[in-house]
Order: structure tokens, then C-alpha cells, then sequence
């Protein structure tokens, strides 16, 4: 198998994980996930991401803080404005797909807005990184942590654990300031809760869609005007 063949099935498989296994993660598949992530590359590489990983009791005690604190939460990135379009389109079928899965009806607020409160239990996971940027690097070095991110996603499946991206943790930063005595100059990215896949959540039942070429590319082959979409 050629390693684009190895790539593309990874990013086939790799999904966002809403469910795990109580058990953590032996200590040394968390380095090689780290050093694997580690490889990200970066704008001059300045590498400027800051990880910290919250593990068993202090994981939980995490959780149960911003479960206690959400309402007063607030986040040092602006979050979307508004969803319109096809964007719109393309979040209310993720959106659904989730609901389904965990047997949420239409108008059910009671019950989406517990499904929403997940994302500060972790899931269930038994470990979170939180991510954060330095100040001074603005929106450049908000790029490349997501960069950071994606290979940390990428190589957790290959690692054959679970891990899910939280904007939703973004929006905790004065409760992550606080509890990880992070420095007044980082900026919190996201989270990602990671560990041992529950194969039998209701969550891990359905796969998101991602939308044809023509939709997103466009092929420039000449700058007279004359561009055609692929």
C-alpha cells in the first residue's frame, strides 16, 4: 500500500468521536501521539502552540467546572457571525446526523441542549489538550495551531484512539486561564478530547459528507478571465 493510499484512508475513516472508554491512555501512545503532532509545520516555523494535557482526576474536575460555569463563558477568537448558504446547509445536516444518532427530535430543546452540554463532559473521554496560540501572532498563528490539530486528529486514528476538536472549549478560556495558569499573552484555540473509541456509542453510528470538487475549486489555467471549476 502507497502512502497516499495509507493518507487517504486515514482520512476516510477518522471521524469526530462523541464517545469513549472510561480507560485512559497508556502514558507512552500519548507521547508518540505528541511527537507525531509535533511534526506540524508552521509559519517560519515558529511552532506556536502551547499544550496542555488534562488527564483522569483532573480531567474530570475540568469538566465539572465548566459544567458549573458555562453561562459566564467567553472566548478569545470571535465565534462564526452567522452560518448562510451551503454553510448552513452543510452544518444543519451535521447537525441532524448527531441528532439522529442519539435519538433527538426535531424541537426537542430539552434534549439538545443536554446533547450540547457533552462537549464540556468531554464526551466521556479521559483526556483533553487544550491548545493555545501566542497573542502576538494573531490570525497566522491561529492557522497553523489548526494545523497542529488536524495532525493531532489524524494521528490519534492512526493510533486507532478517538478524538474530537471543541470549539465549545474556546469559549472557556477565563475558566482555562484560571485552572491551567495559562499566560496573560496565549489564546485559547480549542480543546480536543481524545482516548479509547466507544465502538457502541450511538454517536459512532453515522460519518459526516464532504462536498464534491466542483463546489470548493476552482482551477485557474490561465488569467484572462477564462477559469473553470474542477
Amino acid at each position: 500500500m502507497s502512502d497516499i493510499d495509507v493518507l487517504e484512508r486515514i482520512l476516510a475513516e477518522r471521524w469526530s468521536c462523541r464517545g469513549y472508554l472510561p480507560d485512559p491512555v497508556d502514558d507512552a501512545v500519548v507521547e508518540r501521539l505528541l511527537l507525531a503532532a509535533q511534526r506540524t509545520p508552521s509559519w517560519c516555523n515558529t511552532q506556536p502552540w502551547q499544550v496542555h494535557v488534562v488527564s483522569g482526576d483532573a480531567a474530570r474536575a475540568l469538566s465539572a467546572r465548566m459544567l458549573a460555569s458555562f453561562d459566564g463563558a467567553g472566548s478569545d477568537f470571535p465565534f462564526p457571525e452567522a452560518y448562510t448558504e451551503e454553510r448552513q446547509a452543510r452544518r444543519r445536516e451535521s447537525g441532524w446526523q448527531l441528532y439522529d444518532a442519539v435519538g433527538i427530535a426535531k424541537g426537542d430543546r430539552e434534549r439538545s441542549f443536554a446533547e450540547g452540554l457533552r462537549n464540556f463532559e468531554l464526551f466521556g473521554a479521559p483526556h483533553v489538550a487544550v491548545v493555545t496560540t501566542a497573542a502576538e501572532l494573531g490570525t497566522y498563528g491561529a492557522v497553523d495551531c489548526g494545523l497542529y490539530v488536524q495532525t493531532f486528529l489524524l494521528a490519534a486514528h492512526a493510533l486507532g484512539l478517538g478524538a474530537c476538536a471543541q470549539a465549545a472549549l474556546a469559549g472557556q478560556s477565563p475558566l482555562l486561564h484560571e485552572v491551567l495558569d495559562l499566560a496573560e499573552d496565549r489564546r485559547v484555540v480549542c480543546g480536543i478530547s481524545f482516548g479509547h473509541p466507544d465502538p457502541g456509542h450511538p454517536t459512532a453510528s453515522y460519518r459526516t459528507t464532504r462536498a464534491p470538487l466542483e463546489e470548493v475549486v476552482t482551477r485557474v489555467t490561465s488569467l484572462d478571465g477564462a477559469a473553470h471549476h474542477s
